[in-house]
C-alpha cells in the first residue's frame, strides 16, 4: 500500500493531500507504542522518516527497535521518550482511534477520499476514485 500511496502523491502532487490517522490494531503488541513513537518523532520534524522505518521493520517491532529507529534518525532521545509517553500524545492517538471507529474503520489500511471510504480491489481503483473526485470538484 505504501508504494501505491506514493504513486498517487507523485501523480497528483498539487491535487491530493495525504492525511494519516493512527489506528493501532490490538492484535499487534507494539502498534500503539509505534503510533505514539511516530507522533513523538513528529514533534521533532521526523514523522515521515520514522513512519517509513516503522513499516520497514513491522515484523520485528519491539521496544528496542522503536528506540533504535529514533536514535538512527538522530532524535533527541530524552525529548522523544518524554513525548512518546506523554498524556497529550496518548490522548492524540486515542482520539484518532475513536474518530476511526466513528467513521467505520475496522482495520488497516483504510483509505478515504474526500471523507468517503474508497472501495479498492486493485491499485488502479484508487486512481479511478481520485479521478472521479477531481472531476466532481472542477
Amino acid at each position: 500500500m505504501e508504494r501505491l500511496i506514493q504513486q498517487v502523491l507523485d501523480q497528483y502532487p498539487d491535487k491530493v493531500k495525504l492525511v494519516v490517522k493512527n489506528f493501532p490494531l490490538s492484535s499487534h503488541k507494539f502498534a500503539r507504542k509505534a503510533a505514539q513513537a511516530a507522533m513523538a518523532a513528529n514533534a521533532q520534524g521526523k514523522f515521515w522518516e520514522f513512519r517509513r522505518r516503522l513499516f520497514e521493520n513491522f515484523p520485528s517491532l519491539n521496544d528496542v527497535k522503536i528506540l533504535g529507529i529514533a536514535k538512527g534518525l538522530g532524535l533527541d532521545m530524552t525529548r522523544f521518550t518524554k513525548d512518546m509517553n506523554s498524556r497529550s500524545v496518548r490522548d492524540f492517538v486515542a482520539r484518532d482511534v475513536v474518530n476511526g471507529r466513528q467513521i467505520g474503520v475496522r482495520g488497516t489500511p483504510s483509505i478515504f477520499v474526500n471523507g468517503k471510504r474508497a472501495k479498492i480491489r486493485t491499485p488502479f481503483d484508487l486512481f479511478t476514485v481520485i479521478d472521479e473526485e477531481l472531476k466532481r470538484g472542477s
